[in-house]
C-alpha cells in the first residue's frame, strides 16, 4: 500500500529529526513538547507501516532508496527556528490532508486510511498550532529571531512542492490541499510579520523526488544513526 509507506515513512522521518533536539531545546519546556511531537508521530508510522509489514523491518532494514518521505521532513534541524519552519510546513499540510482522508472513509480501497487520519487529527492539530505559535513569536521578536525565522522559511520553501505529487492510494484533492496550504501559511507569515518566500534566496519551488526515493545529503547519514543499534544487534531483544 503505497500510501501507507509514503505517510508512514515521513512521519518516521520526522519523529528521528525532532528527537534530536533531546538535550539541546532553547527551553525545558520545548524539551517536553518536541518530544512529545516527536512520540505522535512515531506512534502514527508504527500503524501506517504495520499496514504493510513488519514496522521494524521496515524502519531499521530499508535501504536509503526504498523509503518514500517527502525531502522535506529529512532536512537537518539547523538552528530553532529552522526547526520550526519544518514543522510549520509540515504539520499545516498533514492537518490538511489527514482532514480530506478523514472525510473518504472508504474511499482509499478498504478504507483504513480514514479511521487512522481522524484519530490523529488531534495531535496533528497540536502540532501545527505550537509551529504557528513559535513561528508568530520569533518571527515579531527580535530582530534576529526575525531574520532567523525568514532565514529558515526561505531555506526550506523549495522542499515544500514535493507534498502537492498525488500519492497512488491516498483519495485526496491535491488541488485544494494545495492552495489550502498557502492559503493557510500566508496567513499565519503576515500575523508574524513574515514573507512568503520568495526571489533566489528561497530557491525553486519544485516538486522533489524523495517519494521516488531519491534523497538529499543529511538523509544518509541520519539513517545510519537511526539503524545503527538495530543493525548491529540482529535479532536482539531487550
Amino acid at each position: 500500500m503505497s500510501a501507507a509507506i509514503a505517510l508512514g515513512d515521513d512521519v518516521l522521518v520526522l519523529s528521528h529529526r525532532l528527537g534530536e533536539w533531546a538535550g539541546h531545546a532553547p527551553v525545558l519546556e520545548e524539551e517536553v513538547a518536541l518530544a512529545n511531537i516527536a512520540l505522535d508521530l512515531l506512534g502514527q508510522a508504527r500503524v501506517l507501516l504495520s499496514l504493510v509489514g513488519d514496522e521494524d523491518e521496515l524502519a531499521f532494514l530499508r535501504e536509503e532508496r526504498a523509503f518514500r518521505n517527502l525531502q522535506l521532513v529529512e532536512q537537518e534541524n539547523g538552528d530553532f527556528a529552522h526547526t520550526i519552519a519544518r514543522q510549520l510546513y509540515f504539520s499545516t499540510y498533514q492537518r490538511l490532508l489527514y482532514g480530506q482522508l478523514a472525510d473518504r472513509n472508504g474511499a482509499d480501497g478498504n478504507g483504513v486510511l480514514a479511521p487512522l487520519a481522524a484519530k490523529a487529527l488531534k495531535e496533528v492539530a497540536y502540532h501545527q498550532d505550537h509551529a504557528e505559535q513559535w513561528t508568530m513569536r520569533l518571527g515579531d521578536g527580535t530582530a534576529e529571531s526575525h531574520e532567523r525565522m525568514q532565514r529558515g522559511l526561505d531555506s526550506l520553501w523549495r522542499f515544500t512542492g514535493e507534498m502537492f505529487q498525488p500519492i497512488e492510494g491516498a483519495p485526496v484533492d491535491w488541488r485544494v490541499l494545495k492552495g489550502s496550504w498557502l492559503e493557510s501559511i500566508t496567513a499565519v507569515l503576515d500575523r508574524a510579520t513574515l514573507t512568503v518566500p520568495t526571489g533566489p534566496q528561497a530557491g525553486a519551488w519544485s516538486a522533489g523526488a524523495g517519494r521516488q526515493g531519491l534523497h538529499t545529503e543529511p538523509f544518509g547519514r541520519m539513517l545510519a544513526e537511526m539503524q545503527h543499534l538495530h543493525r548491529s544487534h540482529p535479532g536482539a531483544t531487550w
